[in-house]
C-alpha cells in the first residue's frame, strides 16, 4: 500500500477540505443526476438525499469507511416500472422496501457472521449480474441519442451524442490531473455547450428559476398515499439482491485501496445497514435508491486522500446544491442527447466493471460450472426474461437473473470456499 497523504481520520484543512470535496462531489455529480433525468425524478432530490445517505452512511459505520453514495443504476428499470403502475408514490414505497432488505440482511450477517452472504454472491454470481446492469440499460441510451423530442430519429440531435461521447471518452484518456478525475462531468459540459450552438437547449427555465429555491420533495401521506401492494414487492425488493452483490464488491475494492479488511471491521453488516438507510432516507423526501460509487473509489486510490472529512463535506455541498434554484433549473435544461452520449460510455463501463471483477478473480471459464452460471445469467438479465405465475406475481430481468445466479452456484458442484480475509483475493478499482 502507499502512504496515505491523509488517512481516514485525519482532519484536512480548510482549504484543503474545500477542495477535495468539491473534487468527490463532481466525480459523482454526472452518474448521481442521470438516474432521476432518466426516472423522471428531481435531479435536486437525488443531490440531497445523496448527501443525507451518505453522512448516515458514516455515521453507521463508525466514521470508518470513507464512500460516497450516489444514485443506484440497478433500480433504474424498476423505478420506471412501478412508476407506471402505481405513480412516483409506488416507487419510493418500493425503494424503501428494498432499503429495509438491507437492513434484514445486516442483521443476519451480525447474527450469523458474513461467510454466508459471500457464499451466496461470489465474483462468478455477481460480475455477470453487474454485467447486466450496463448492458440491459444499452437501448435506453442509444434511444436518448439518436432521437428527438417527439421520438423520432434526428441526426442533429444524434450530433449532439456523438460530441458528448466523444468528449468524455478524450477527457477519460488523455486528461490528466483533475479533469481525468471527472470525464463524464466534462463530457457532459462539452455537450451542452455544444447543444447551445446548434440550438437545441431551452435556457427559459433557467432565467425563471431563484437562486435560493426549495426542492421538490416527496414526502409519504402528503403526496402519496402509502400502499404496499404485492406488485410493488416484486417488481423493487428483488433488485437489492442485485446491489447487495454491488455493495459487497465495492467494499472489496475499497478493502484494497485503504489497506483496511471492511468486511470485517467495522464490519459488512455495518455497511450494508449504512447503505439501506440511505435508500430509506432517499425513498422518504423522493429520491432514488442508494449506492457506493466506483466513482468516488476511483478519486481515493488516485489521490490517496481517505479521510471521511472528506466525503461528509462532499455531502454537505451536495446538500447545498439541491436548494439552488439556477443549478437545478440549468441540470433540467441538458438535453436528452447529451445524457445519451454520457450514457452510451457509462453503461459500458459498468458492463466492463462486471467484466474486470471475474478477470481481476481469475474465474476459470474453462470450467463448465463457471461458463454455465454466468451464461444463464447474462441471457436471462439482458433478455429480460419474466417468471409470471398470475397478475400479482411476477419477477424479471436483473433481480431473476441474480436470481437464478445464486441458485446455480448454490446446486452446481465444485462450489468454491470463501477466503477469510479480503487481502488473500485480489480485486481492482471497478
Amino acid at each position: 500500500m502507499n502512504k496515505p497523504v491523509l488517512d481516514v481520520k485525519d482532519v484536512p484543512s480548510f482549504g484543503q477540505l474545500v477542495t477535495l470535496s468539491l473534487q468527490h462531489l463532481f466525480a459523482m455529480f454526472g452518474a448521481t443526476i442521470l438516474v432521476p433525468y432518466l426516472v423522471g425524478l428531481s435531479p435536486a432530490m437525488a443531490l440531497i438525499s445523496s448527501g443525507l445517505g451518505t453522512i448516515a452512511f458514516l455515521i453507521v459505520t463508525k466514521w470508518q469507511v470513507p464512500a460516497y453514495l450516489g444514485s443506484s443504476f440497478a433500480f433504474i428499470t424498476p423505478i420506471i416500472a412501478a412508476k407506471a403502475a402505481g405513480g412516483p408514490g409506488a416507487a419510493m414505497i418500493g425503494s424503501f422496501l428494498a432499503g429495509l432488505v438491507y437492513g434484514i440482511v445486516a442483521l443476519a450477517i451480525k447474527k450469523a457472521g458474513y461467510r454466508w452472504i459471500m457464499n451466496l454472491l461470489p465474483p462468478i454470481v455477481v460480475g455477470p449480474v453487474i454485467i447486466v446492469i450496463g448492458l440491459g440499460l444499452a437501448n435506453v441510451a442509444v434511444s436518448m441519442a439518436m432521437n428527438g423530442p417527439d421520438g423520432k430519429y434526428s441526426l442533429t440531435h444524434f450530433s449532439v451524442a456523438i460530441v458528448t461521447l466523444a468528449a468524455t471518452i478524450v477527457f477519460s484518456i488523455l486528461s490528466r490531473g483533475m479533469f481525468s478525475l471527472v470525464p463524464v462531468l466534462m463530457g457532459i459540459i462539452v455537450g451542452y455547450v455544444y447543444a447551445l450552438a446548434i440550438g437545441v437547449v431551452d435556457l427559459s427555465g433557467v432565467a425563471k428559476a431563484k437562486w435560493l429555491e426549495m426542492p421538490d420533495f416527496l414526502l409519504p401521506f402528503v403526496h402519496y398515499d402509502v400502499r404496499v401492494t404485492l406488485d410493488i414487492v416484486l417488481l423493487m425488493v428483488p433488485v437489492a439482491i442485485v446491489t447487495l452483490s454491488e455493495h459487497i464488491g465495492h467494499q472489496l475494492v475499497l478493502s484494497k485501496v485503504v489497506g483496511r479488511d471492511y468486511i470485517k471491521e467495522p464490519g459488512l453488516h455495518r455497511s450494508i445497514f449504512g447503505d439501506g438507510l440511505a435508500t430509506m432516507i432517499s425513498a422518504l423526501i423522493g429520491g432514488p435508491p442508494k449506492t457506493t460509487y466506483g466513482e468516488n473509489i476511483g478519486v481515493l486510490a488516485i489521490t490517496r486522500v481517505y479521510s471521511v472529512y472528506v466525503l461528509a463535506g462532499a455531502a454537505v455541498l451536495a446538500i447545498a446544491f439541491g436548494f439552488l434554484g439556477k443549478v437545478t433549473a440549468l441540470i433540467s435544461s441538458i438535453p436528452t442527447p447529451v445524457m445519451g452520449g454520457v450514457s452510451i460510455l457509462l453503461f459500458g463501463i459498468i458492463a466492463s466493471s462486471g467484466l474486470r471483477m471475474l478477470v481481476d478473480s481469475k474465474i476459470d471459464f474453462g470450467d463448465k460450472r463457471n461458463l454455465v452460471i454466468s451464461s444463464v445469467i447474462l441471457v436471462i438479465g439482458i433478455g429480460d426474461a419474466v417468471v409470471k405465475v398470475s397478475e400479482q406475481f411476477e419477477v424479471h430481468g436483473m433481480a431473476l437473473a441474480a436470481i437464478t445466479g445464486i441458485v446455480l452456484n448454490l446446486i452446481l458442484p465444485g462450489r468454491p470456499k470463501v477466503s477469510d480475509s479480503v487481502f488473500e483475493q485480489k480485486h481492482d478499482v471497478a
